[in-house]
């Protein structure tokens, strides 16, 4: 009889083993189709430079790699909670109220602080594609093409806005671009059709150098109508180094002359100590006007927002 009663209750463990097994089973099955249900229909598949992502639909923590790109994304209406800048540096100046708050992660991306910044979708380039694995690691990873020259900004805005599912809001930007570039024209009226617009950059690096219509700033110039020096009307990115003998390539009836940082100041001091640049037309006649390299020189819409903000300041205004 005990024997009996030993086998009746090893069997009734045995049961509710079996039956709680079961079911921990079952639930588990029904999470895990739960959790891949959800998982796809919180994300979606990029397919970029690098391969396929799958990242969130409507990301809140984003990380951008390239200045452009995170312009591009404060334009279309979600703000980056980090980018790549040079150490140490502000955010450029037309650029200080929308970019509050956001952390400058260097120009090189220092990967222990985007670790700890916990994104959910880092918004890279080509030219950080050795540490792509990396970057995987740490947070979804979209890598955007970078060539040299970059592509015009409207592919770059139009290429963000599908990621970040904005495309009517890209479309609209660039309308709105359209809209600023044609109330321009009519403020300068037929003077755009004589006035040679020179645009020149001072840089410790690269010397002086010149804009070409390939460039964002000299395609805006040209979407104007803005004529341009002879040496500068040729097909061309930028030219760089323009020797002291040559400074009559950015002469013009306007110069408009950037820098960045200390460093270009400095220049452009000792520039203007140069007894050939006091020959030039446009200094004879006083029309340089001095201009941030930071806009100026970008791939983005509020860059080129920005400068047609100066064009009207300085050529209607």
């Amino acid at each position: 009889m005990r024997i009996s009663l030993r086998r009746f209750i090893y069997l009734l463990l045995l049961a509710v083993l079996v039956f709680t097994l079961t079911s921990a089973c079952s639930r588990n099955i029904n999470s895990s189709v739960t959790n891949l249900k959800q998982l796809r229909e919180d994300c979606q598949v990029v397919l970029h430079a690098m391969g396929k992502t799958c990242i969130p639909r409507h990301p809140q923590q984003v990380v951008t790699l390239w200045m452009a790109t995170f312009r591009s994304t404060l334009a279309l209406g979600t703000k980056p909670i980090a980018t790549a800048w040079y150490a140490g540096d502000s955010f450029p100046e037309h650029l200080q109220d929308k970019a509050d708050g956001v952390e400058n992660i260097g120009f090189q991306p220092n990967l222990e602080r985007i670790l700890l910044l916990k994104p959910d979708l880092i918004l890279s380039t080509t030219r950080f594609k050795n540490i792509y694995k990396q970057l995987s690691d740490i947070a979804p990873t979209v890598v955007l093409d970078n060539p040299s020259p970059p592509p015009p900004w409207q592919k770059h805005l139009e290429d963000v806005a599908q990621i970040l599912d904005k495309e009517q809001e890209s479309k609209q930007l660039i309308k709105d671009y359209r809209q600023r570039i044609e109330q321009l024209k009519q403020a300068l009226g037929d003077r755009r059709l004589q006035m040679q617009v020179s645009v020149a950059t001072v840089d410790r690096t690269y010397g002086i150098y010149t804009y070409g219509i390939k460039h964002p700033t000299g395609a805006l110039l040209n979407d104007v109508g803005l004529q341009r020096p002879p040496a500068q009307s040729g097909d061309f990115f930028t030219k760089d180094r323009i020797s002291q003998e040559n400074l009559s390539d950015i002469d013009g009836d306007v110069l408009f002359l950037s820098y960045r940082e200390e460093a270009g100041k400095k220049a452009i001091e000792r520039l203007r100590k140069d007894p050939l640049w006091q020959k030039l037309k446009v200094v004879q006649r006083n029309r340089v006007y001095l201009v941030d390299s930071a806009h100026w020189y970008a791939f983005d819409i509020l860059a080129m927002n920005a400068v047609i903000d100066d064009l009207f300041k300085y050529l209607v205004n």
